[in-house]
């Protein structure tokens, strides 16, 4: 697996092209995935990862974690194991970029993939992401560049954390995964997708269950294998983050499932993720806002991030 510390990053000028950048005819489609944090991010991946398996697509994933315990990594398991590179310590919307610009020409170089697919951690701005898929070297071997927006219905159902990071996420989004509705109410449904389409006008909406799209809604197949041409680049809009911190909670083993849920709920994270080992067994933690899951984990946990807990919130000058 290669690691993004494997060659330091290089400060690369920032270049627009002045027209449409000429691709050639085996260009690379590249896929932006953001979202606010615990909108189904990771699990939309893991698909993505899974359908190129089966359908014998080279696909490398790019992850940008808030958290430094590669979390995510351990739980897209053996599928990352050789076209997955997670950067940490920023975000690859603004810190990060250059880092992002030199990882993705080395995985040109190294693995050739089909297919690119970014993940961004949940603070980051999909369209400031977008804008590095122009800049060279890597503008001559990317083609289509998408930026799909994972939303979670439950939190929009409740109107939580609606503003700031949310809003310019959805605003500038090419495709909105509508994702966990069967959290939802039937009778809300329909009013949470007016909210969504009202941050959004005109931008497409698709409906998911457990992040499942299928996978030519996002990598639509290229129509006689003709040359494509990459749009213009968009202008760059000046933006600042929000003020949100990450802290490491380490929990015993052998903890009571419902003193852990309670212990978790009294941070007042807005995303929590990790591995626990129960009194009930092993457990992944996936908690978003107020909602708290302990499921079986889909694998083992790596032993050095058992009892290790990610918990992510708005800085206390913002709470």
């Amino acid at each position: 697996m290669m690691s993004s510390q494997d060659n330091p990053p290089s400060s690369l000028e920032h270049k627009q092209p002045a027209g449409d950048v000429p691709v050639t005819g085996n260009s690379v489609p590249a896929l932006v995935v953001s979202g606010f944090l615990g909108a189904g991010k990771t699990t939309l991946v893991r698909h993505l990862l899974e359908d190129a398996q089966a359908q014998g697509v080279r696909m490398a994933v790019v992850s940008n974690e808030f958290g430094e315990l590669g979390i995510d990594q351990a739980l897209l398991g053996s599928l990352a194991e050789h076209n997955y590179v997670e950067l940490e310590g920023g975000c690859v919307c603004c810190k990060l970029s250059d880092e992002l610009v030199t990882t993705l020409q080395r995985i040109r170089e190294e693995v050739h993939p089909d297919r690119v697919v970014v993940e961004t951690s949940g603070v980051a701005l999909p369209f400031d992401t977008l804008l590095n898929f122009w800049r060279e070297p890597v503008s001559e071997w990317v083609g289509e560049c998408l930026s799909a927006v994972v939303v979670n219905a439950e939190q929009v159902a409740e109107e939580r954390d609606l503003e700031g990071t949310f809003e310019q996420q959805v605003s500038s989004a090419d495709l909105l995964i509508l994702n966990k509705l069967d959290l939802v109410p039937s009778d809300q449904r329909e009013q949470v997708q007016e909210r969504v389409q009202c941050l959004a006008p005109g931008t497409p909406i698709v409906p998911a269950v457990h992040a499942r799209v299928s996978t030519p809604v996002l990598f639509p197949p290229d129509p006689g294998n003709q040359p494509r041409q990459a749009a213009k680049p968009p202008t760059r809009e000046p933006h600042t983050h929000e003020a949100f911190e990450a802290e490491e909670c380490v929990i015993e083993q052998g903890i009571d499932p419902e003193t852990l849920i309670q212990r978790i709920q009294a941070r007042h994270a807005l995303r929590a993720k990790g591995f626990v080992q129960t009194s009930d067994g092993l457990r992944l933690v996936q908690g978003v806002g107020p909602r708290v899951d302990l499921v079986e984990p889909p694998m083992k946990s790596p032993e050095h991030l058992l009892g290790r807990l990610v918990l992510i919130r708005r800085s206390d000058s913002q709470q």
